[in-house]
């Protein structure tokens, strides 16, 4: 199946942290390989560049930008950029989020702000600049990336994290109502503890600077399927969303969690 066929796709954070497979990584490939035409776009030109080489050297059509998706004008020239290479946007898949360890009391102001900018304010900024484009041709879907600490304490002082990971639930239930009628969808992915170069990157000051070999054994324990998901598991409910399978569906979230947020934590 190519259920993306003829579609052009943005994907922000289409980069990984580091050597393996992140959220945007593993769904631009995907999405690319379910036949869209991908704008690869992330704040590290390079992670861009990789994952644009992956999806062209399959076959398939990529183009990478570098941006830093919590400013407006950076947003605005990915989906130009977008417009120019490929004439339209049919999907905006939004994947950005950066995690600061902390309380109110522990949290800086200035963490505070950076974590509202990227994760929450960066969502309103592509949809800000998307929606236009979406409502001329009367279609269009948008899958945001929440996460389970933006509905359920996970156990470890999240606090800016989880209030903008809430945001962006809400976020995608006005932006679905609202543009519900003229064709545009809106849905939400919710990961839970899912294992990818970035959590790797920022586990050892929310596990009281325990060894990565440790942390990785209490997070599969701690999830009820016995073990973390991975990259591509966000990506195909993404791709879900995405697609026209999913036609009927607006303002609603999959939760990727492996029952994480059934379950009572202790």
């Amino acid at each position: 199946m190519r259920r993306l066929a003829n579609k052009i796709v943005i994907v922000t954070g289409a980069g990984s942290a580091g050597p393996g497979w992140g959220n945007g990584k593993a769904a631009a490939v995907l999405f690319a390989r379910e036949g869209a035409a991908v704008l690869a776009v992330d704040v590290n030109p390079m992670a861009a560049q990789e994952t644009c080489a992956l999806i062209v050297a399959e076959g398939g059509r990529c183009v990478w930008h570098a941006a830093d998706v919590s400013k407006a004008a950076d947003v605005a020239g990915a989906v130009e950029r977008c417009v120019a290479e490929f004439g339209r946007v049919d999907v905006l898949h939004h994947n950005v989020g950066i995690v600061r360890t902390g309380g109110p009391v522990e949290l800086s102001e200035e963490d505070w702000d950076r974590t509202q900018a990227v994760n929450m304010k960066s969502f309103f900024l592509t949809c800000k600049h998307v929606l236009p484009h979406m409502e001329a041709q009367g279609a269009g879907a948008i899958v945001a990336v929440s996460s389970v600490g933006g509905i359920r304490w996970t156990g470890i002082p999240y606090i800016a994290y989880a209030a903008s990971k809430a945001a962006v639930l809400q976020m995608t239930q006005s932006v679905a109502l609202q543009y519900a009628r003229k064709g545009i969808r809106c849905n939400a992915v919710v990961p839970g503890l899912i294992d990818t170069p970035l959590v790797r990157a920022s586990l050892s000051s929310a596990y009281d600077g325990a060894e990565m070999d440790e942390i990785v054994r209490r997070r599969h324990e701690q999830a009820p399927m016995g073990r973390m998901g991975d990259a591509w598991d966000v990506a195909h409910a993404a791709l879900f969303l995405a697609s026209d399978d999913a036609r009927y569906i607006t303002g609603t979230s999959i939760v990727v969690d492996g029952g994480l947020s059934a379950a009572a934590v202790g």
